[in-house]
């Protein structure tokens, strides 16, 4: 940066409101979230979260598989995470974010627009705004969703074990889903559905002792809160105690792709292993990068982003000071 536009920076810098500038604006207050602000409050940055109060785990009363927090209540989680980061002067903003457009010039990072408020000035944007899951349209499922009907075994697996399971076949997944399944239970039956199995498929359940059960899938059966099984177009019903569904993942990425961030060739977004995106500045993490990140995977990445972003903060401010240094000519070098 040449002395004339490091003047310039400044210069235009200033006109944003001093209140309303950040080293970093985090979108989400998930795990990933978070995560990524607390590190970046600890490296003294300014930092705000932006949250609409939309967490993807919501139905479910509990949270598994997360390191001296298995069992926690993901309400909970976030609670004690939005505590611990205002220890260092995160600001907390409930809302929502319209979207996020370069400020002019470049330099002076992105706005930040948000619904009906303020527009926030970030030298940085971490985007940690998760997924929906886009669950199949089956009378009584959506009211079971996170309760005792489920998705990931590795999530919800030991809070059903030895008991009756079922796989609904929505799904081409569901044929491993199952067969994973059938760790947590010798009772575990694939209801197939409109799912058209392959030869190699059934000897696999088989042998794995997996039960297929034809026949469309018309409801899922509830008797005093508590699902009773699952109905089929003959009217046979197929007593289960909980249902495994394969579930599909749709990455709130708007703002992503509104700042031009490329995509895979199954409409992700893509990152570097820190989370960085193709456009410089932006990072995404968590569920709206990849589907599959747990909620201790997802803290792990929002973590890994403010190292990078912290770092890549400190390069720009190193390579400011020495065009102000140059700029100041030989006598304050001195």
């Amino acid at each position: 940066m040449s002395a004339t536009n490091t003047a310039e920076y400044y210069d235009r810098a200033e006109r944003h409101d001093a209140a309303e500038r950040h080293d970093a604006v985090v979108i989400g207050a998930g795990a990933a979230g978070l995560s990524a602000a607390l590190v970046l409050g600890r490296a003294r940055r300014r930092v705000a979260v932006v949250d609409a109060g939309e967490p993807r785990n919501a139905p479910a009363a509990h949270m598994q598989g997360f390191l001296s927090r298995d069992g926690m209540p993901p309400a909970a989680l976030l609670a004690v995470g939005r505590e611990e980061v205002a220890r260092y002067g995160v600001d907390l903003i409930d809302g929502r974010v319209e979207h996020v457009e370069n400020a002019e010039p470049t330099e002076l990072g992105f706005l930040v627009h948000l619904a009906g408020g303020p527009v926030l000035h970030a030298r940085r944007v971490v985007v940690a705004t998760g997924l929906r899951d886009g669950l199949p349209e089956l009378p009584g499922l959506a009211e079971r969703w996170g309760r005792d009907v489920l998705h990931c075994p590795y999530c919800h697996g030991w809070e059903v074990r030895d008991r009756p399971l079922g796989v609904l076949g929505t799904a081409p997944g569901a044929v491993d889903q199952a067969l994973l399944l059938r760790q947590w239970s010798a009772d575990v039956v694939l209801l197939a559905h409109t799912l058209e199995l392959t030869a190699a498929d059934r000897e696999r359940l088989a042998a794995r002792g997996v039960r297929v059960v034809g026949g469309r899938i018309v409801r899922l059966v509830a008797d005093d809160g508590r699902l009773r099984g699952v109905e089929l177009d003959s009217g046979q019903v197929v007593n289960r105690e909980a249902v495994f569904v394969f579930p599909q993942p749709v990455p709130r990425d708007a703002l992503l792709f509104g700042l031009d961030c490329a995509r895979d060739d199954n409409g992700w977004v893509t990152t570097d292993r820190t989370g960085r995106t193709s456009v410089p500045g932006v990072w995404a993490v968590g569920n709206v990068a990849d589907p599959r990140a747990q909620v201790v995977t997802a803290a792990g990445t929002g973590a890994a982003a403010a190292f990078a972003l912290n770092h890549d903060l400190v390069e720009e401010e190193i390579g400011r000071a020495v065009a102000l240094r140059r700029a100041s000519g030989p006598a304050v070098a001195a």
